[in-house]
């Protein structure tokens, strides 16, 4: 007989995690100890030698991480996670791992600023080709690929525009070639995408935003297959970056994984009334939310989310000076980079998150420099939309 599958809700508590085995302890215990003794010296070389399980330095394995590894695959539908001490950290030991002069990786044209400044000025440094793609079109990723293509990279929805990617297409195209494909999940979470089940072979969160929730920790966390996320552990993160995620981190991500389907529901509720009022607001010229009709790509939306998310993409009058000027007269609202808080958090893609584009580059990308990108928070829908009519009604009176 099949054994029915838990909730998402249900995992997110308690996958992974036997109380009776920690003492009847409710949450897992931190193991806040840098290594672990060996009943015997043979058995730490065994250990070392991969032929026996068990944790021996903390920048390899951990207990406290292991019970946060085994929870994000299984909400991701993976075989096997990793922790990273930060999202950076989850990108650079992925990509580290896979690549070596003469290779190639595929990217889409729109990411998050430092991802793009460590594909386009860091991986060429030492020899490996990037090229940049617009993925929005499965087309073009069949015409660029190649026999030295070893990943093809892109977020979906895309960091700071929500620009979405067909996971499915891209993922037939890249494996047909032989490439691995990475997604990075950050702004829709499991909840909303699994891109695993859509054919991805790596997925990578910033786990600083939505999976924590509460601005209290800088942190990342990667799937995939047990194969590729021990090549990971091994390679990209105990020998190339050392990116360790600290125990106490591993047990506050897994406190706030535990209301992250909950929390998700607000963001995608209110993060609609916010954007269909900020679409009907006359000083502003554009909102790209994939739940509005008006979106490009309302479609793939409906086929590849389950929501739309908390993040709003806004373009309002004046350019760069007109979105700048709107930031500083909300009060509710808080003027700040990340994203995925309780708290509503506002910023200026064009000079910080993204500023390590060049002008034209943004152009090209299509990063307005009057695009402002709202994280809506957990607070009153109404108090949020109150806050931006306050700030714009103010702007467009000065516009005028």
């Amino acid at each position: 007989m099949t054994i029915k599958q838990q909730d998402f809700s249900t995992r997110a508590i308690h996958h992974g995690y036997d109380a009776q085995s920690e003492q009847g302890a409710l949450n897992p215990p931190i193991y806040m100890s840098s290594t672990f003794t060996f009943e015997t010296a043979e058995a730490g070389g065994e250990m070392f030698a991969g032929e026996k399980q068990g944790h021996f330095y903390t920048r390899i394995s951990n207990p406290t991480l292991d019970h946060l590894e085994r929870r994000i695959a299984n909400l991701e539908g993976a075989q096997a996670g990793l922790c990273t001490a930060s999202g950076m950290g989850a990108i650079t030991s992925t990509m580290w791992s896979f690549l070596e002069a003469g290779d190639e990786v595929i990217i889409d044209k729109t990411l998050y600023g430092c991802t793009f400044a460590f594909m386009t000025h860091g991986l060429p440094r030492f020899g490996v080709k990037v090229t940049l793609v617009d993925m929005t079109e499965p087309g073009n990723l069949r015409h660029a690929i190649g026999a030295k293509t070893k990943i093809v990279y892109f977020e979906t929805p895309a960091n700071p525009n929500n620009r979405l990617v067909d996971i499915a297409a891209i993922s037939q195209i890249a494996h047909q070639a032989g490439a691995k494909v990475v997604v990075d999940n950050t702004y829709a979470t499991p909840v909303l995408t699994r891109p695993i089940e859509h054919g991805a072979d790596i997925v990578v969160h910033s786990a600083t935003k939505f999976l924590s929730g509460h601005g209290d920790v800088v942190a990342g966390l990667i799937v995939g297959s047990q194969e590729d996320m021990m090549q990971v552990r091994l390679v990209g993160l105990k020998d190339m970056t050392g990116a360790v995620m600290s125990p106490l981190t591993a047990m506050l991500l897994l406190r706030g994984i535990k209301t992250l389907d909950l929390r998700m529901a607000r963001h995608c509720e209110t993060a609609m009334k916010v954007a269909q009022a900020l679409q009907a607001h006359p000083a502003v010229l554009s909102v790209s939310y994939p739940g509005l009709d008006s979106f490009p790509q309302a479609d793939l939306a409906r086929r590849q989310m389950s929501d739309f998310g908390g993040m709003i993409p806004f373009e309002v009058k004046g350019g760069k000076a007109g979105g700048i000027a709107v930031m500083n007269r909300l009060k509710l609202i808080q003027r700040a980079v990340s994203l995925g808080d309780a708290e509503s958090l506002i910023q200026h893609p064009a000079s910080m998150t993204h500023s390590t584009y060049t002008p034209e580059e943004r152009a090209e990308h299509g990063i307005a420099e009057g695009l402002v990108r709202l994280s809506v928070g957990l607070e009153g829908a109404q108090d949020i939309i109150d806050d931006l009519e306050s700030a714009l009604g103010a702007h467009n009176l000065q516009a005028a």
